[in-house]
């Protein structure tokens, strides 16, 4: 079955519509280019044709490129890659023309896209090549360009289209941010021209009209909007746009370095070698290591695992009912997400102030949202009417799972656990939200282990993607599977682990805070320690994550850990640090003042002057970046690698996407895992000896590691995208 058909009319308009065989969405593959581009020639052919519409039979028009093409192109070299791009270039370069004389643009066919819903990556491509854009009336329809979120560029003419036709400083947060805009808003930005009900009908009449074909930037004379490079308003915007880059990305990401090269040089040539100037950069990034790694972790990997990939066999086990003990920050959350997702919640706790407070949380999300216009008080009042907010243990028969999120001692956790059992069915799955607890401990206060599961969420629910799912040791398959279920229902990454001490994320967090502050207290400067972080393209440094996430609670941890592991614990100049701050009441952003000064509003002022004349940053010999990049990477990496080693992973796969998207671990790199393929085996174990001989044991490489280097084998060569450690 073909990819793309075409109906001529009666009328004289050809109608191509884009419909891929068995999938959901459209995706553009090198068959369907072809036939796309067999069409065009057909009806520009055709006298009979006075002119084309390409539209969709989906409800969506597309959702990008097919993955397998650019991989495909890959193993062909950058030389594939560029030949491939440029397939793509001619033919939507032969739209754009339509068979205008290219002497005096005279003639030619008006071609217009009709778009019925989401356009994404070449989905908005291909209408940026046609002559007018008519998009239907659809709120929900989402247009962008995200191709940045995974690490390479709008790369099929959209990053060189676009800036001509909005200019640099408007395309901007289109093509380095990935800003998606609904029809309305896309229209108000000038990216499509028309929103209306029936966007076939409208293109079909516009090309009727006999309208004027020519592009801007195709006309004698054009002028970039907001001016070219060597005009003066030009080059403040490269200077502002450099800027712009530099602040997001902290020059850690290569597509966005070669995103702006690509503007920046073919803004200064015609258009047509602008094009060619795109393709070779885009070639580079395709080429770079970085591209595939986001690529795999942050497109393939992750959908699927949302997809199920781990889910055991088991009947669908879709949440009807939850209950939700606990209503503070964590739980409101919870209970906020689930009843987004149409379930419905009863959230309690101990007094019913605080359930009505809980609850509260979701009104006050929903008034915020509709302040911005993304809500509305009819979907506020169909969410808050699932919510039932109680002290009542009563209320929670026929929920079919629990999730407790309680302050996390162990005493109090089991009292609400048996609590619980005492009311709900024998069927109902309970789930504790903790996030250091083991789950086989707290187990033990449950009549039903195998029923007993982990669900560790990540603050703000709302806000963050990942899902965390701990496996007891007498967890069953069903309570995976319910988890799975839930995960997927509420639009959450989720990855499954196995019980152990801080779970998979939380350690490989910890040693990253661990290390930032050791070296502060090393007399390291605590800008060089959190800038080296941003420089390798973490969100936020370890001192400053610290300061989020509160150094009391970071306290408690180190005690804790000490009091578990006993003379193994080497807390070090990490503790010299942390307790002085605790001592002297600097807890952290809550308390306005922690590793940086803040003001009343709790803005970030900068470094407290207090550290560095504590701990002689100021006169203590400053390490390469390189080192203590090096420091910070390998202290998160070597614990992913011995979580994997121990069993506590299963799957490389949710390694790499569970650290992306729990801790912002250097998207660029695609997780700790293909960051240790990206450099190699060998590579890894030889700057592990360096630091275990400078720093200590903590950087020994782990075996499985040295043994990987010994047989230059990498971690998804060895393990693949789909096989477990085991």
């Amino acid at each position: 079955m073909a990819d793309f058909t075409m109906e001529k009319g009666a009328d004289g308009v050809a109608v191509i519509t884009w419909d891929l065989p068995g999938k959901s969405m459209n995706v553009l593959t090198m068959q369907g280019a072809q036939e796309l581009s067999d069409l065009i020639d057909d009806a520009l052919a055709d006298d009979a044709v006075k002119g084309v519409v390409i539209t969709s039979g989906k409800d969506t028009m597309a959702g990008g490129m097919d993955l397998n093409v650019l991989q495909g192109m890959k193993q062909q070299g950058a030389e594939g890659v560029f030949e491939g791009v440029m397939t793509l270039h001619h033919l939507l370069r032969k739209i754009e023309r339509a068979g205008m004389d290219p002497k005096t643009n005279k003639g030619g066919k008006p071609i217009a896209a009709a778009v019925p819903g989401t356009a994404m990556g070449i989905g908005l491509e291909l209408p940026l090549a046609c002559h007018r854009i008519f998009v239907a009336d659809n709120p929900k329809a989402k247009l962008g360009l995200p191709e940045i979120q995974v690490g390479i560029f709008p790369g099929a003419g959209g990053t060189t289209r676009l800036v001509r036709k909005l200019g640099v400083m408007m395309a901007a947060p289109f093509l380095l941010q990935a800003k998606m805009s609904d029809p309305t808003a896309a229209k108000k930005a000038g990216i499509v021209d028309e929103v209306l009900a029936d966007p076939v009908a409208a293109a079909k009449e516009w090309v009727l009209s006999g309208p004027a074909i020519v592009k801007p930037w195709d006309e004698k004379g054009y002028k970039m909007p907001g001016g070219a490079p060597y005009h003066p308003a030009g080059f403040q915007t490269f200077v502002g746009a450099n800027a712009m880059i530099n602040a997001e990305t902290w020059g850690a990401f290569p597509a966005a370095k070669a995103l702006l090269s690509a503007v920046y040089e073919g803004a200064q040539v015609p258009f047509d070698t602008a094009l060619k100037i795109e393709a070779r950069w885009f070639t580079s990034v395709i080429m770079n290591p970085s591209s595939g790694a986001m690529i795999r972790s942050l497109f393939l990997n992750k959908e699927a695992l949302e997809k199920g990939a781990n889910r055991p066999e088991a009947p669908d086990q879709r949440v009807k009912k939850l209950g939700v003990m606990g209503a503070g920050m964590m739980g409101a959350g919870i209970a906020l997400v689930s009843a987004q997702a149409g379930m419905e919640v009863v959230l309690i706790d101990q007094k019913q102030e605080a359930a009505d407070k809980g609850k509260a949380y979701t009104e006050s999300y929903f008034d915020k949202g509709i302040k911005r216009g993304k809500a509305t008080e009819e979907k506020k009042a169909e969410v808050l009417g699932r919510i039932t907010a109680t002290t009542d243990y009563d209320a929670l028969k026929g929920c079919d799972l629990i999730i407790e999120a309680v302050f996390e001692d162990p005493g109090v956790k089991a009292e609400v656990t048996k609590n619980v059992e005492a009311v709900v069915g024998e069927d109902c799955i309970y789930a504790s939200n903790t996030s250091t607890l083991p789950i086989s401990d707290l187990a033990k206060a449950s009549k039903r282990p195998e029923q007993f599961i982990g669900i560790h969420f990540f603050s703000p629910v709302e806000k963050m993607l990942l899902v965390e799912i701990i496996k007891g040791k007498e967890t069953g398959s069903r309570a995976v599977a319910k988890a799975l279920d839930y995960v997927r229902q509420i639009r959450k990454t989720p990855i499954v682990v196995n019980d152990a001490r801080f779970f998979y994320a939380n350690r490989c967090i910890i040693p990253y805070i661990n290390e930032g502050v050791r070296m502060v207290g090393e007399g390291v400067e605590p800008a060089l320690v959190d800038n080296a972080a941003r420089m390798l393209g973490f969100p936020v440094g370890p001192l400053q994550l610290n300061d989020e996430t509160s150094i009391d609670l970071g306290v408690k941890i180190a005690k804790a850990t000490k009091a578990a592991l006993g003379n193994a614990y080497d807390g070090g100049a990490a503790d010299d640090v942390l307790f002085w701050l605790y001592d002297a009441g600097r807890l952290g952003r809550k308390s306005n003042a922690g590793y940086y000064d803040y003001d009343e509003k709790g803005k970030r002022l900068g470094i407290f002057e207090g550290i560095r004349e504590k701990f002689g940053t100021r006169d203590t010999e400053q390490p390469e970046v390189d080192e203590v990049q090096d420091r910070l990477m390998f202290s998160q990496v070597l614990e992913a690698v011995r979580a994997l080693e121990e069993g506590v992973l299963e799957d490389i796969r949710e390694g790499d996407v569970g650290a992306i998207l729990g801790w912002g671990f250097a998207p660029w790199s695609g997780g700790p895992f293909s960051w240790l393929d990206i450099i190699g085996a060998d590579e890894a174990v030889k700057r592990c000896d360096r630091l275990t001989e400078k720093f200590g044991a903590r950087f020994e490489a782990p075996k499985l590691l040295r043994e990987m280097a010994e047989k230059g084998q990498t971690f998804y060569g060895r393990f693949g995208e789909q096989a477990k450690a085991a």
